[in-house]
């Protein structure tokens, strides 16, 4: 599933097209997703502006003239697809629309951004701009992880007393919004700490660490455009480029790659995923 890097390198590009831009036409092509769609959600897009692109954690935002917010989660194989952008003097065409192309927004200025979902397991939603953090999807979510109120005091808090594995508790959206499988392992690598240590007995200094390699980890993967696994893609089509910067995540019996270590990645499985780490150097 996309991370906070994905999502927000799929928002950065679709702001050039949609911010400030008017929905000139919105086709709805069925009526649900993860879950049912809107009532009424093609009239309440059409002829509205699109006054902001924010995200929250993995979801994003498009404030509209209308006083309503659309809310966009890619789910496992979601997909947001611009065609039609015109760089400098040239006019890129529209695709035919695909299978799996289920909602489509025709954009002032000639471009057209296209949700495909092909596993349906995104989801999109309507709510009034100014109750929007207080949707169900929004309403729990912990501080962002690049914000000002993410900081060691907010970590050094919330992992006391836990005895949930590290791992585990910065996994959890409550603590800390964004963070997924990928870039947790990455930042704990960095860190050196295991991801079997429990989050309760990391003590104030190394929490205090923590803090500025988790920005680091998620700055370089935007940066880079995300990772592209499985589905992921930018809004052009093209791949993100961190896999080819992972240190431990999917490089089970790989050396480790921090200088004088002897170590060896291993792979192991909390609550369902799989952990990647150095046994030698991260404690």
């Amino acid at each position: 599933m996309p991370e906070l890097p994905e999502v927000e390198t799929v928002r950065r590009g679709l702001a050039p097209v949609m911010e400030g831009r008017v929905i000139l036409r919105a086709d709805v092509n069925r009526p649900d997703l993860r879950w049912p769609l809107p009532i009424g959600m093609a009239s309440r897009l059409t002829g509205h502006r699109v006054l902001s692109l924010r995200r929250r954690s993995k979801y994003i935002l498009a404030d509209l003239s209308s006083g309503e917010s659309l809310l966009i989660h890619l789910g496992m194989s979601g997909r947001m697809l611009v065609s039609g952008r015109v760089v400098g003097q040239f006019h890129s065409g529209h695709p035919a629309v695909q299978k799996h192309d289920h909602v489509v927004l025709h954009m002032e200025g000639g471009a057209r951004v296209t949700f495909n979902d092909a596993r349906r397991f995104g989801a999109m939603d309507l709510m009034p701009t100014a109750d929007a953090a207080a949707h169900p999807l929004l309403a729990s979510l912990g501080p962002e992880p690049l914000g000002n109120g993410f900081d060691e005091i907010h970590l050094l808090a919330a992992l006391h007393g836990r005895r949930t594995p590290i791992k585990s508790a910065l996994l959890d959206q409550h603590l800390v919004a964004g963070l997924g499988n990928i870039y947790v392992c990455e930042t704990l690598f960095r860190a050196g700490i295991s991801p079997r240590r429990l989050a309760g007995q990391i003590n104030a200094r190394r929490a205090a660490g923590l803090v500025p390699v988790i920005r680091q980890v998620l700055a370089e993967a935007i940066e880079a455009g995300g990772s592209s696994l499985r589905d992921y893609r930018h809004t052009d089509g093209e791949l993100g480029y961190f896999q080819h910067r992972f240190q431990v995540y999917d490089r089970e019996g790989a050396h480790c790659l921090k200088p004088g270590c002897t170590g060896t990645v291993a792979r192991i499985v909390q609550s369902g995923r799989s952990s990647y780490y150095c046994p030698r150097c991260q404690r």
